[in-house]
């Protein structure tokens, strides 16, 4: 598999408030997922906007992308997904998660608790008849060269994807980042030591360094269209 065979899945937008972008102005944003060939199978990370309650839906007016369309759009049927993995549980990244009943659904261990909590994400998208966790303590290779890596921030359950590829690795960022320029903002930070910066400096994300290590080539996002490469 190459780098550019990991596809791109639009599954809509959103509009997220002012009081929520620091910027004085409403924003829309846009809602991936990605797709994956593995040797476990088709992965598919995240499946989109899910079905809130009114106060929600009033807040984030949300324009969704039914799973089947989106897949469709890259060749792919719902059925022909053989695992599902979540960045996180909040409603923009789980909406379609009971359309794959029955199929394994790789997630943090304390995200999966977190959203059994209450006041954290819609629970009729978390626990539906036919869901199959595969709950993870940390890190995690669930398929041949296919990594899991927990990065907290956002949420404390927070993970994103390695891809080894044959010509070198993507990640699948998640929402470890919102953007590709906070995403390189954290990459230089890690850096800076050996770009021969002194103190004092920022301080990177604490599993930077580690997703460094997989000498990323290409770097993708759940709300940002925009690639993070070196």
């Amino acid at each position: 598999m190459r780098i550019e065979d990991v596809a791109r899945v639009d599954l809509g937008t959103f509009v997220r408030p002012a009081e929520e972008t620091g910027t004085g102005s409403p924003r829309v944003e846009a809602v991936y997922g990605y797709l994956v060939r593995t040797s476990a199978g088709l992965l598919l990370l995240d499946t989109g906007l899910g079905a809130a309650d009114e106060e929600t839906e009033a807040w984030y007016r949300p324009r969704r992308v039914p799973v089947e369309v989106a897949l469709a759009a890259v060749g792919v049927a719902v059925e022909g997904i053989a695992l599902v993995v979540n960045c996180h549980l909040h409603f923009d990244h789980i909406g379609a998660n009971p359309r794959f009943a029955g199929t394994p659904i790789h997630c943090q261990r304390r995200e999966l608790d977190t959203a059994r909590g209450g006041e954290y994400t819609v629970p009729e998208l978390v626990d539906f008849p036919g869901a199959r966790y595969e709950l993870l303590d940390g890190e995690a290779e669930i398929a041949r060269g296919v990594h899991v890596i927990p990065t907290p921030g956002h949420v404390d359950g927070h993970q994103s994807l390695v891809v080894e590829c044959d010509d070198g690795s993507v990640v699948l960022a998640g929402q470890a980042h919102d953007t590709a320029s906070a995403w390189s903002g954290d990459v230089l930070a890690a850096r800076a030591p050996e770009l021969g910066h002194e103190a004092p400096l920022p301080s990177p994300s604490p599993w930077m360094r580690r997703v460094l290590e997989f000498d990323p080539r290409r770097v993708v996002f759940a709300h940002d269209s925009a690639v993070w490469q070196p």
